[in-house]
């Protein structure tokens, strides 16, 4: 598997990352989202120090994932891949379905 560095920002400071291309989407998704976060706790607080701000970030983050998390395990939200797995297999059914419904009396 191989690996492309890229160069992204936060609040300001560059990091080069390594990622698989195929994963370079989602990783730049992500960067957006903890820069945004970041600036988001650097304004609404007093503090100022890079990793306190990283601190409250984080916090912010772990905190949203925990409610996802449990929305999921009480049944309130479904995770997008057991979504698609559910509809999937009931495409397939319907389509058996439909498929002997197509088919002529005399070819049954």
């Amino acid at each position: 598997m191989s690996t492309k560095q890229i160069e992204v920002q936060i609040m300001g400071q560059s990091y080069r990352l390594a990622c698989a291309p195929e994963a370079e989407a989602a990783l730049l998704e992500a960067v957006q989202r903890v820069d945004s976060e970041m600036n988001k706790a650097r304004n609404s607080s007093s503090v100022r120090g890079t990793d306190r701000v990283a601190v409250l970030a984080a916090l912010s983050l772990a905190s949203e994932l925990l409610k996802v998390q449990k929305s999921i395990r009480h049944g309130e939200a479904f995770p997008v891949e057991e979504i698609r797995r559910t509809m999937g297999l009931m495409n397939s059914q319907l389509d058996a379905a439909i498929g002997q419904l197509e088919t002529p009396p005399s070819a049954q």
